[in-house]
């Protein structure tokens, strides 16, 4: 009977509801480190929350393909900065750090947020001043990798960056910039700017042997941004949303563009209808489209049963989804794979 689960489980596609089991951890990318100690921790006996900080804190540890954590994503000024939520789908109570600066695990500081304040997000120096207060050390948070990133960004005079209708003329000079004396409005481009690989975000879904759902978003934000901005990572409903009664989901890609559609709050309301976690997953994705075609980003989703899936908006160099799955029917986590659509 086991071998024929685990085949099953192989052969089935992600998302399928014959799939179903809980416990299930779900997680963007191929971060199989983070899924691996998310589980443990369930299988030790931890909580939800437990296994969502521990799993988005690994990544943070390892730098996770350079996009969390520490020295990754310098901004404009050179500084790396953190963004980070967690979501308990029990209480709906929702902790987050932005513009985090020297305290490397935010989501760590996130958590204490739902702890001992009554806050939601706590953003920029105060945050940092919050942490230490926690008993987080001050770390310093570059790396010799983040300063050559910085380095060869000035070099090719500051390309790319998130300005527009500024002077001097962004696409070809550092700056500093300000607004034109008359300003001609250029249409926004709905394209994403940044490549596919300088912005994967850690999402972690976990749902507990009783549907308790947990989820949780760590990130160092889009490379090059202009300080302080807070993309969709640390907002609730946006880089993740959980509820135990209907699900969880968690978002990662350009955040300037994602945030603004509530993505993960929306595939949750679809699950609750009774969708299946991959055609909410792409329903999401499609509302997108409608408004920037060319936006780089994923979406996974998770049900109260345990089912899954995952979708993506196929862009080139962008046509698949690799994400990880751990759950009874997989003799350890797993990578699974969906196309964009």
């Amino acid at each position: 009977v086991v071998v024929a689960l685990l085949l099953l489980a192989v052969l089935t596609p992600a998302g399928s509801a014959s799939a179903a089991a809980l416990p299930v951890v779900i997680n963007t990318w191929a971060f199989r480190t983070a899924a691996e100690t998310a589980w443990r921790v369930l299988e030790l006996g931890g909580s939800e929350l437990d296994a969502v900080e521990r799993g988005c804190s690994q990544c943070e540890i390892d730098q996770c393909d350079g996009s969390v954590g520490y020295g990754g994503s310098p901004d404009e000024s050179g500084e790396t900065t953190l963004d980070a939520m967690i979501m308990d789908g029990n209480t709906m109570e929702v902790g987050a750090v932005a513009d985090l600066r020297r305290v490397k695990n935010a989501i760590g500081v996130a958590r204490k947020v739902i702890e001992y304040t009554k806050h939601t997000l706590l953003v920029g120096e105060s945050a940092s001043l919050f942490a230490v207060r926690m008993g987080f050390p001050y770390e310093d948070l570059t790396t010799q990798k983040s300063l050559s990133l910085y380095s060869e960004w000035l070099n090719q005079s500051c390309q790319p960056n998130y300005w527009k209708n500024v002077v001097p003329d962004s696409s070809k000079s550092c700056g500093p910039y300000k607004r034109p004396e008359e300003v001609t409005y250029k249409e926004e481009q709905t394209s994403s700017q940044r490549s596919v690989h300088n912005h994967d975000t850690i999402g972690m879904v976990v749902i507990g042997v009783s549907g308790t759902v947990a989820s949780g978003t760590s990130t160092n934000g889009a490379i090059h941004k202009i300080p302080g901005r807070v993309g969709d990572s640390p907002i609730a409903g946006a880089g993740s949303y959980a509820d135990s009664t209907a699900g969880g989901a968690a978002a990662t890609g350009d955040g300037d563009i994602m945030m603004r559609f509530l993505p993960s709050y929306q595939a949750v309301e679809y699950m609750r209808m009774g969708t299946d976690p991959t055609l909410a997953c792409q329903k999401v994705i499609s509302r997108i489209q409608k408004y920037a075609p060319k936006f780089f980003g994923a979406i996974i989703c998770a049900n109260t049963t345990g089912s899954y899936g995952a979708a993506c908006n196929k862009i080139p160099g962008f046509t698949q989804f690799h994400f990880m799955v751990s759950s009874p029917l997989l003799s350890r986590p797993t990578e699974q794979v969906v196309d964009c659509i």
